[in-house]
This record gives structure tokens, C-alpha cells and sequence, in this order.
């Protein structure tokens, strides 16, 4: 699939955007994304901004800034965005921090669906899930719900193995988190390349993508679609790279 490497909208498109969040037609949903920036509206607990009011107001920020679709996570956050944002939503629930806990279970999936989410974001790492259930059940459940399943992974064979799953989206939000993996500082774009050349669906990039241009390289190596969390929305640590920034130049 070869993207637009543009990261910009206009008002045609955005009344594409708003009835595929009515709609949740695939084919438009896809369609809409090309090329466009998704932002990550998420904090963690006990982080200043964490309540379900101040991720909404997040969300109506990061649509006024341009943003085609939400990322959140946990069905309070996604209902009350839905409720407030005419974008689409890309639902999560994480559930704890360790082992696959990005939707884990079938439950945590269609309780996303429920509270609104056009696409349900999944662990598709080859670990096992702490019910003891495949990520292809919870494809087909979401289906089955006429939802979409974007597939997190962290290397291309997973990617590969999403697909025969019949997820719709693959996104490289898990690569370098898993056990074992290298982390680099900024964002895995071989990764993305990989993935484009390797499967038939739209490759969203995710994860340390901290500035623009990463963002507009990433859709020049094969993405879809760009994810932006923390470099948009997590104040505290944007801070903290400014502040290590001058440390380090003061010493």
C-alpha cells in the first residue's frame, strides 16, 4: 500500500472522517486514514492528567490540531471521547503493565467495542494471553460485533501471523517492548518497511515517534498511517526531555 506522505486534512475529508465514525464502514475507515495523523490520547495512573475529562478535552485539542482518529484506552475514556469527539476511536483496555495486556481477553475487547470504539486495538504477539485465549478469537469476536481489530505487534513475522488471523490494521506499537528486544530511542521504521512490503494490510507506525519529520519518514517507508502519543500528549515527559536536554548541556 503506498501512502499519501501527507500529514494534513481539509474539510471534505473531515466530513469523511465523521460518518466512518457513524458508519464504521471499512473500506471509508481506511480509506480516511491514509496518510493522516492519528493521536494517542492516553495517561497512566497516577499521572497529573489522568481522569476520563481531561483525555476528552485532549481529544477535542488534538482534532482541532488536525488529528483523523483517536487512540484511548479503557471503555470510560473511549465512551466519553465518543461522546464528545466526531473522529473515530481506536479502543484499547490495558490491564495491568506486564505480559500481553493491551485487550488480553475477549471480555476487555468487546467492552471496548461497546463503549464505542470503531477499531479495537490487540496484543498479537506470539505470547500468551492470560485467559489462556488467541488473538484470533478476538478478531472474531469484534467482527462479529462489525467492528475492526487493529493488530499491536513487535516484528513482521507477527505481522504475518495477524493477518492470517484476519486482523484488519497492523501497528508496530509493541516493537521493542517486548522482552528480549532491543529498544531504540526513536521509532522502528525498518520495522514498518518490513511490514508493508511483507502483508497486504495498511501498516500503521506507532511508537517513539517524536517529532514530525519521523512522522512524515515513517509514511515514506510504507505506513498508512502515523500514531502519536507521548511527543503530543505527555506533558511531563516532554518536559523531561527538555530538561535532560539542558543538563546535559551545562555540564
Amino acid at each position: 500500500m503506498k501512502p499519501s506522505a501527507s500529514l494534513t486534512q481539509d474539510a471534505s475529508t473531515q466530513d469523511a472522517y465523521t460518518q466512518v465514525a457513524s458508519t464504521q464502514d471499512a473500506a471509508a475507515f481506511v480509506s480516511a486514514l491514509r496518510g493522516q495523523l492519528v493521536v494517542s490520547c492516553q495517561a497512566p495512573p497516577g499521572d497529573p492528567l489522568r481522569d476520563t475529562a481531561t483525555m476528552v478535552r485532549m481529544a477535542r485539542a488534538a482534532q482541532a490540531g488536525g488529528a483523523v482518529a483517536i487512540r484511548a484506552n479503557g471503555p470510560d475514556d473511549v465512551a466519553a471521547i465518543a461522546a464528545a469527539v466526531p473522529l473515530p476511536l481506536i479502543g484499547l483496555w490495558k490491564d495491568g503493565d506486564q505480559g500481553v495486556y493491551i485487550t488480553p481477553t475477549v471480555r476487555h475487547a468487546l467492552a471496548v467495542r461497546a463503549a464505542g470504539a470503531a477499531v479495537v486495538a490487540a496484543d498479537a504477539t506470539d505470547r500468551p494471553r492470560p485467559d489462556g485465549s488467541t488473538f484470533t478469537e478476538i478478531v472474531e469476536a469484534v467482527h462479529g460485533d462489525g467492528g475492526l481489530v487493529m493488530a499491536d505487534i513487535s516484528t513482521a513475522e507477527e505481522g504475518i501471523a495477524a493477518q492470517r488471523a484476519g486482523a484488519d490494521l497492523l501497528s508496530t506499537t509493541l516493537s521493542g517492548y517486548v522482552p528480549g528486544q532491543h529498544r531504540g530511542s526513536g521509532p522502528d521504521l525498518d520495522l514498518v518497511a518490513e511490514l508493508a512490503g511483507a502483508t497486504d494490510l495498511p501498516v500503521i507506525a506507532e511508537g517513539r515517534i517524536g517529532t514530525p519529520d519521523q512522522a512524515a519518514e515513517a509514511l515514506r517507508r510504507g505506513a498508512h498511517a502515523v500514531v502519536v502519543g507521548t511527543a503530543i500528549t505527555a506533558p511531563g515527559a516532554i518536559t523531561a526531555r527538555f530538561a535532560a536536554a539542558l543538563a546535559a548541556d551545562a555540564r
